[in-house]
């Protein structure tokens, strides 16, 4: 059986459901989801049902939408599932990654989030930037909701 490429998890103060919404809601992203690097904060655009497609959109009102790809499974509030990839390889499944966040009640009032990033041989520069991106995304929401 094949490794993931790129596992992150934490633990966060809070409750499934919150985690759950801090993933779906917009203006929630907007809090959590920035990249320092960039200076400005991103969202993901979807309906969120499964085969419908989700963008990872600037908000600085640019328009420019980074990445792209389709919903796989949204079982609320456990696990949210979508491929990733560059918007001009989005009609090239070879390059597509998956995403995964696994969501699931540690202890009493704590959520163990687990965020897994695999599928990666497609896009060899992927597999850098998300390295430091998840942390840095993955620690606002942490900050956020508690």
């Amino acid at each position: 059986m094949k490794k993931p490429d790129y596992v992150y998890v934490t633990y966060i103060a809070t409750t499934p459901e919150k985690v759950w919404q801090a993933l779906h809601d917009v203006d929630l992203m907007r809090e959590w989801w920035v990249d320092p690097k960039a200076g400005s904060a991103r969202v993901n655009v979807s309906d969120w049902q499964p085969g419908s497609r989700w963008e990872h959109t600037r908000v600085d009102g640019s328009g420019i939408v980074d990445i792209v790809g389709k919903v796989v499974e949204n079982t609320a509030p456990r696990r949210l599932e979508f491929t990733w990839a560059r918007p001009e390889d989005a009609n090239e499944a070879s390059k597509h990654s998956r995403v995964v966040f696994d969501i699931e009640a540690y202890a009493d009032g704590l959520v163990r989030l687990t965020v897994t990033h695999d599928d990666l041989a497609g896009d060899s520069r992927m597999l850098e930037s998300i390295s430091g991106g998840w942390p840095t995304i993955l620690s606002n929401l942490k900050t956020l909701l508690e």
